[in-house]
């Protein structure tokens, strides 16, 4: 590194001539972009090294689904190779820092590792090492010289590397794929496996709770179905049936865990997470009531109708959406962007949209009440449109008239309520008037324009997982629950500039643009969407819907 000692001393910026690609050795090391100053965001470089540093089995790399399990077991690895290094600081601010997009319990497609039949490519983060704004050239020569290669060894040696342990990453990966893949099959939109651990350590924790006090999942023998998985094993638990289903029972006794559960099982989990076995239908989305948010054109009309003064709800917008209305919205566009199934709690929902029951019928006439309540809905979605539902319930039994199934939850333990649920419905008929007047509408498709209101394209970040900034606007996505990673924010960011870009022209559905630019990075790479050259190692991909619904709430899009 001849360059780098020629810079020794000099003001921080000259470490911007190191831009390009060097041989060590070891590893070709391609440094992409320098930060401005030590205390900005680390620089941006690549470490790949040859294929046949590992030798990776090539039936590892011959479906989209294993490559995915192959890279993020890769980039554990490297996890590990860092903490044994330990942290190096090596002058002002980030100087000496190597970082990686660390995962958490799900396994999802990042761009951390790029492995292909030539080599592994390595994408980081490097703190280069400055003294003020001063450079430091021999520390960060220890860093390329030294540091990289101990990590890069300690995580893909081949003589010490855990062969078995990838075997068994990708073969659970693959089983999970498996079932997921059947479920439509089956009639299912969900599986919990027997054993399962719902419970996390607390509210804030993605880990499971202690073994010795979680209650473990066990099936219902009315809805128990068994699975024969491709790699041989067995696996037997709880199929939840395509339709409407209540999970009710007293509070704390687990209902809005296993929701929960259901909810993440649109994802992959490693082993020991306790969610391993719960998977659910890929288009399962949660939608909940959200105050405040934006709304652009979408036709609310089969649940909000007959406003006040005409306004029509047809093509409705606001800037600032109420419970009933925002949660009206974020239905139809999950249905718009390809959802079959809709999770729902009601600690979350907006009470006026989800049940007027038979006194505030007879105190407000239909004819003042613009809501249809989703209660007068919910089967027509599945009828219909074949949209399932699955819905916690702990307060409004006159859903009980409309499921299919009830799960009543008994300290965690799922019984299956079904029968005693039609009992109590003959015994105690509900005394309200069904309100939904007319069907329900075909969605109406919407399509996003290219031109933007006045905010700069250049200006897009990510704050963080739940905080997109467009332009000078900040968006929120708290309310997002399925978005779990802040690099699926940071990628969902980089698609829709991408998108924007290339595919959005006010004719194509945002159902299509959204699926063009998934398609473009599972055929191309997680770089077709940098805009920047080489590619971050700091993307891990979003659903469609995560990022159709990121794009409704930007307030400077503009959609028809």
């Amino acid at each position: 590194m001849r360059v780098l000692r020629t810079l020794d001393g000099r003001s921080y910026s000259g470490y911007r001539e190191l831009k390009g690609a060097y041989d060590l050795g070891s590893y070709t090391l391609h440094i992409d972009h320098v930060q401005g100053d030590p205390f900005a965001p680390p620089s941006r470089v690549r470490a790949r090294v040859h294929a046949d540093l590992l030798r990776l089995d090539e039936k590892l790399l011959d479906n989209v689904d294993r490559r995915v399990a192959v890279e993020d077991f890769l980039t554990r690895r490297l996890v590990a190779g860092m903490e044994a290094l330990g942290l190096q600081r090596r002058g002002s601010g980030r100087s000496g820092v190597i970082l990686i997009d660390t995962p958490g319990q799900v396994v999802l497609p990042r761009s951390s590792v790029c492995v292909t039949s030539e080599a592994i490519e390595v994408r980081l983060a490097v703190g280069l090492p400055g003294d003020g704004r001063r450079i430091r050239a021999k520390d960060a020569e220890a860093m390329f010289v030294d540091d990289l290669p101990f990590i890069l060894l300690h995580a893909l040696s081949r003589s010490t590397f855990p062969f078995d342990e990838l075997s068994e990453h990708v073969t659970l990966y693959c089983n999970q794929c498996y079932i997921r893949s059947e479920l439509t099959g089956r009639g299912l939109i969900a599986f919990v496996g027997d054993g399962a651990v719902l419970a996390r350590r607390n509210g804030i924790s993605e880990l499971p709770m202690d073994a010795n006090l979680a209650v473990p999942f066990a099936a219902p023998d009315s809805l128990r179905v068994t699975w024969q998985l491709p790699s041989g094993k067995v696996m037997s638990g709880m199929g939840v049936p395509k339709g409407v289903t209540l999970i009710v029972g007293g509070g704390f006794h687990g209902k809005s865990t296993l929701l929960q559960a259901i909810m993440r099982g649109v994802y992959n989990h490693m082993a020991g997470d306790g969610r391993e076995w719960c998977i659910t239908d890929e288009t399962a989305v949660k939608v909940r009531a959200e105050d405040g948010r934006r709304v652009s054109r979408v036709d609310i009309s089969g649940f909000i109708s007959n406003l006040p003064r005409g306004r029509s709800t047809t093509a409705f917008s606001t800037q600032d959406a109420s419970g009933s209305t925002s949660q009206a919205a974020a239905i139809v566009e999950a249905i718009e962007l390809g959802a079959r199934v809709l999770l729902m709690d009601e600690d979350t929902s907006a009470a006026n949209f989800m049940i007027r029951d038979a006194r505030m019928q007879a105190l407000v006439a239909k004819e003042r009440e613009p809501i249809t309540p989703f209660v007068d809905r919910v089967q027509e979605l599945h009828r219909s449109m074949g949209v399932s539902s699955i819905l916690v319930v702990g307060g409004s039994g006159d859903y009980l008239d409309v499921a299919d199934v009830v799960l009543l939850m008994d300290e965690y333990v799922p019984i299956d309520a079904t029968h005693n649920a039609e009992q109590i419905c003959a015994k105690f008929p509900a005394r309200r008037t069904v309100e939904a007047t007319a069907p329900l509408s075909p969605m109406r498709e919407r399509s996003p324009f290219p031109l933007t209101l006045g905010a700069r394209m250049e200006r897009m970040d990510v704050k963080s997982r739940t905080t997109f900034q467009y332009g000078d606007e900040f968006v929120e996505l708290g309310a997002l629950e399925q978005l779990i990673d802040e690099s699926q924010t940071r990628a969902a960011a980089a698609m829709i500039r991408y998108a924007l870009a290339r595919y959005a022209n006010g004719a194509k559905s945002l159902h299509t643009v959204v699926g063009q630019v998934i398609d473009d990075v599972y055929e191309q790479g997680f770089a077709v969407i940098s805009p920047y050259e080489g590619c971050s190692g700091f993307y891990a991909l979003p659903r469609p819907f995560e990022i159709g619904m990121i794009w409704n709430r930007v307030r400077a899009l503009v959609i028809r």
